[in-house]
């Protein structure tokens, strides 16, 4: 399909802009249509990416400020086909769970969901690094306001953090790039492209400082430790919806970051930063598990579980060969599909009881035993139970780790253990647990609209658990291209060396 990324990032962009100008009611039917088409069409990515094929497809190129080689350039490899492939799929059920959880100025919610969706979408399409930056900085203006108006009793403080936190990273990002786009001017190119950065012959010293400013917006974004501490409040402040968006896909933005940007683009200082960057992802996946375990708030429990969670992530992306950053990649979309239904059942409970503190639940395994059946199965995926989608990227993130450090992999499967002690014991308190509180006796059970939610995830839950390959597959030559690089490869070289190798296997 011609302009397919384009169609992809207006289509939700208009249908935001029309909710906004309609009432409640109909921006509901408006929203939920811009979200289903633009997940059908999303699935044409699927259909027509060629693994064999140009590692970039679907692409697109227009001058926009052409003195300053500045184009509206959009292109897709097999890493951002799986991360628009979530953001689509994601983005329909949160507008269906809108129904009833948003009751006021419901048109400007749904509004800045589906603007936030382009912003998403055009951030992983986004070839030309001046446009990467613009949707890049887009994605906190709806987020700033989903968190500050519909968010929790402590929203104003959670939202100035967030919006702080990711500023302060990401204009440390912006003067790279300006210093990027003046060492590629003096070379003689004018040009924004990243395909052009590729190129770039960079120092060594020079290499160190760019990768730790591109490094530092990346790592808030993840979030990893120690510059996690506004997402626990983003998360508990935040309305179910943003919530599920936030962990489903925002916090994937930051890996996705290094592994578009920050480690092609600086291979040597990667390599560098390599040993604090895993031992930090360790440090983060102990510590968010060690701290979910003592939380009394259910969601805030889910929250510093995405700490250990994405620490798995960061952990395969510098393992540097091609099965732990098949396996962080993996983990990326089973963590957006397990914690995104996670955030949606608690918002489910919350709705019926208005509270998410463990102590107020108990027993509801005999009050709502199809919600408890559909939680179970989520937690399983949680914890990485074999034949969940969790498994296949832990298991891949670890193998590629003991590659590097037998040692560091020992202590991420240390947290795999944590993981599963917290997660199963606050399932056991609120499924099991005695039911103290009367208001727990007359619990309704899932609705069909909550069924119609939640079922998709379940599908993908055990689809991605239990028929891994063709997701792998299709990552293959982008990772491939990404451990040749790291190799010491010329990016040019690793892109044709690749082509060889998928050439070879059909």
């Amino acid at each position: 399909m011609e302009n397919l990324l384009s169609i992809l990032i207006f289509l939700p962009f208009v249908s935001g802009v029309v909710s906004f100008l309609v009432k409640d009611d109909t921006s509901r039917k408006v929203a939920l249509g811009g979200s289903l088409l633009t997940m059908v069409a999303s699935f044409q990515l699927w259909k027509g990416y060629d693994p064999a094929g140009e590692i970039f497809q679907f692409t697109e190129t227009r001058a926009w400020i052409p003195d300053f080689g500045v184009s509206y350039s959009l292109g897709v490899d097999g890493i951002s086909v799986l991360m628009i492939l979530l953001t689509t799929v994601l983005m329909p059920l949160v507008i269906l769970s809108a129904t009833p959880a948003v009751e006021k100025r419901v048109n400007q919610y749904l509004g800045w969901m589906m603007i936030l969706q382009a912003a998403m979408i055009g951030t992983f399409a986004a070839l030309d690094t001046f446009l990467f930056y613009v949707f890049w900085e887009l994605m906190l203006i709806p987020m700033y306001f989903l968190i500050g108006i519909w968010g929790g009793k402590n929203r104003l403080y959670a939202t100035v953090k967030f919006f702080i936190y990711t500023m302060v990273g990401s204009l440390l990002m912006l003067v790279a790039l300006i210093v990027l786009y003046r060492m590629q001017a003096e070379q003689g190119v004018v040009s924004a492209s990243v395909l052009d950065l590729y190129g770039l012959e960079i120092p060594y010293n020079t290499q160190m400082w760019m990768f730790a400013a591109f490094g530092l917006a990346f790592a808030i974004k993840v979030p990893m430790f120690p510059f996690h501490t506004w997402l626990p409040d983003a998360h508990v402040q935040a309305p179910t919806g943003g919530s599920v968006i936030l962990a489903g896909v925002l916090l994937k933005m930051g890996a996705y970051g290094f592994i578009r940007f920050a480690m092609p683009l600086f291979p040597e200082a990667a390599l560098a930063f390599t040993p604090l960057i895993l031992v930090l992802a360790v440090i983060g996946i102990i510590y968010g598990a060690l701290v979910a375990m003592a939380q009394d708030d259910i969601k805030k429990l889910v929250a510093y579980s995405s700490v250990s969670h994405l620490g798995f992530v960061m952990l395969g992306l510098f393992a540097l060969n091609s099965a732990g950053v098949s396996g962080a990649i993996y983990q990326m979309v089973n963590h957006g599909i397990s914690t995104g239904a996670l955030f949606l059942l608690v918002g489910m409970l919350y709705e019926r009881r208005h509270t998410r503190m463990i102590s107020e639940y108990g027993g509801l395994s005999k009050v709502v035993p199809v919600f408890a059946f559909v939680f179970m199965v989520v937690t399983f995926s949680s914890i990485g139970l074999p034949g969940m989608n969790g498994f296949v990227g832990e298991f891949l993130v670890l193998i590629g780790s003991f590659q590097y450090s037998p040692w560091l992999t020992a202590g991420a499967a240390t947290g795999v253990i944590l993981g599963a002690v917290y997660m199963l014991w606050m399932f056991q308190r609120v499924m099991f647990g005695p039911n103290s509180n009367p208001a727990n006796a007359n619990l309704p059970d899932l609705t069909r609209r909550e069924l119609v939610v939640i079922a998709p995830l379940l599908v993908l839950i055990v689809l991605l658990g239990v028929y891994p390959g063709p997701f792998l597959a299709i990552l293959e030559p982008s990772v491939d291209r990404l451990v040749a690089v790291m190799s010491g490869v010329p990016m040019t070289e690793a892109v044709e060396t690749v082509a060889q190798v998928v050439g070879g296997h059909q």
